[in-house]
């Protein structure tokens, strides 16, 4: 009898702990700013809130179905790229050179497999392609026309760069021109809105697995110089999920978020500094204001914790979960 106890014991605490049944998470941001209500009109923070809510019902119906966070979090994205109110893929900012070029990332924090891509012009969906050269490439990170002709040898769709042309991000440019052009005549420095600085959108989830992703698309900055590539594709920097700590996207400031290594932070602030989801992301984020960086960002663990910290006017952002209950958020 003592033999059966003993026996019973061991194998009940060998039974492996498993994820909560069916509980799932997906967090989605749709850029930083400035983002005021005086600002808006009625129509204009409508076609925001459905915007991103076009983007949590993507990823929801795959989470519901017992899909994966890796496609949960792509579909989101692709769904904001789509939209021409977002700073990713249709609604892509231009350049100085009046071109548009799209950075994206995805990771998955199951297997840290990670890819991205840079300086795109003809993608549809950068984040498609970012997962393809994770998935296929062989490599992390690929850019400008060998990332275009890897997209093309792998029948992923092209478009020509007129798909991306908005009236109102042609309009911007040549704003930040114009204010360029008097402060230089003034003598001085001009510095850009943070509205017109920054923009991107990203996505994390958890699905029933109990696994984390996260992915993240953006055109830049308007006005960039051709070539110039931010946070979002850099690894630890705009990009980051590990199932031992966190999933984060990053919107802001890239080249501040790029030195204070933003997402990354996040995940190394829990696993080395014992800090909560929502304390580590808040570090993170002081981090690069500290150098001079504005912007927020996303963050999800394993058990369903969601942080969505920014020091910028407003963030984009909003989160879905089991019940399917879809809650978008603009202002501070």
């Amino acid at each position: 009898m003592r033999s059966c106890l003993a026996i019973f014991l061991i194998v009940a605490t060998t039974i492996p702990i498993m994820a909560e049944e069916n509980k799932f998470v997906l967090v989605i941001h749709g850029g930083a700013g400035t983002i005021e209500r005086n600002t808006m009109t009625p129509e204009r923070e409508k076609e925001y809130r459905a915007g991103l809510e076009r983007a949590l019902n993507a990823g929801y119906e795959i989470l519901k179905r017992g899909g994966a966070s890796l496609d949960a979090t792509e579909a989101a994205v692709r769904t904001l790229e789509d939209d021409p109110h977002f700073n990713a893929g249709k609604g892509a900012v231009f350049t100085s050179a009046g071109t548009n070029e799209m950075d994206a990332a995805i990771m998955d924090g199951k297997t840290l497999r990670a890819g991205a891509v840079a300086s795109l012009k003809h993608i549809k969906n950068p984040v498609s392609l970012a997962r393809l050269v994770m998935e296929k490439s062989g490599h992390v990170f690929m850019d400008g026309d060998g990332a275009e002709a890897f997209a093309k040898a792998n029948g992923l769709e092209l478009v020509d760069q007129k798909y991306f042309f908005t009236q109102e991000r042609f309009d911007a440019l040549q704003r930040v021109k114009e204010k360029q052009k008097a402060a230089e005549r003034a003598g001085h420095t001009y510095i850009m809105n943070a509205q017109d600085r920054h923009g991107t959108v990203g996505a994390v989830a958890l699905d029933q697995g109990g696994n984390i992703a996260a992915a993240t698309s953006t055109g830049g900055t308007t006005n960039k110089r051709p070539g110039r590539i931010g946070d979002t594709p850099v690894i630890g920097a705009g990009t980051y999920a590990n199932n031992a700590t966190c999933a984060a996207s990053c919107t802001g400031d890239g080249e501040y978020f790029i030195r204070a290594n933003v997402a990354h932070e996040v995940s190394a602030l829990m696993e080395h500094g014992g800090m909560s989801l929502q304390e580590a992301a808040e570090t993170a984020l002081e981090r690069a204001k500290k150098i001079g960086g504005e912007g927020g960002l996303i963050a999800l663990d394993r058990h369903g914790n969601f942080a969505l910290p920014f020091n910028s006017a407003g963030m984009y952002r909003g989160h879905i979960d089991a019940t399917g209950k879809a809650v978008v958020e603009i202002y501070r």
